[in-house]
């Protein structure tokens, strides 16, 4: 251990700063560039929100968003040991009459998928606690819940959302990681979020 300190000490401190920089730069691009990959290649799915208790709207420039598919019934999954809270499980999502994705089956490992159908990788937040096991309802989180706007267009977005107006259009990559790609109003894009 004494021989690499010794070896570190000997390395001039603009290198340490700069190889430091360096990998700092390359996790930053490394982030971003998975972002763009979902955004790029993921399949879209449009997703209804529903509101939220209206006293945590916005905090700072980001809304808070909750979805149809938040809360997903266990079917097969009920009762069956659970992995806890924070366990990812995957939902199969198809479109409905109405043109939005709903949720016809959660698992715990990724299965085939039919044309048409879409998985989407969420996080168990409630319903892995009913004695060891999954309750008959199950809420999951997606990386999805919050959504920075521009500055002042919060308010305008919160309103649509509580009057049922809003919907997110997200990118699911063939993984189920899943990224929001842009926000409707009454079916109009308001916001597309840019790539970079």
């Amino acid at each position: 251990m004494n021989a690499v300190t010794a070896m570190i000490a000997r390395i001039p401190r603009y290198v340490l700063f700069l190889v430091a920089g360096i990998v700092q730069l390359f996790l930053i691009a490394l982030m971003v560039g998975d972002r763009v990959y979902i955004l790029r290649s993921g399949t879209e799915v449009f997703l209804k929100t529903r509101a939220i208790d209206p006293r945590d709207l916005l905090r700072g420039d980001y809304v808070v968003l909750n979805y149809d598919i938040s809360s997903v019934n266990a079917a097969a999954l009920a009762g069956a040991p659970s992995r806890g809270r924070g366990a990812p499980l995957y939902v199969k999502l198809i479109k409905d009459a109405d043109g939005f994705h709903k949720p016809v089956a959660v698992y715990e490992e990724p299965v085939a998928l039919a044309a048409g159908e879409v998985l989407i990788r969420g996080f168990v937040t409630s319903g892995a606690d009913c004695g060891h096991s999954y309750c008959a309802s199950i809420g999951l989180s997606y990386g999805l819940e919050s959504f920075f706007v521009p500055q002042g267009e919060g308010r305008e977005i919160e309103k649509a959302r509580n009057d049922g107006k809003l919907a997110v259009v997200a990118a699911v990559t063939s993984g189920g990681r899943a990224a929001i790609k842009r926000l409707l109003i009454d079916g109009s894009p308001v916001y597309d979020e840019p790539l970079f």
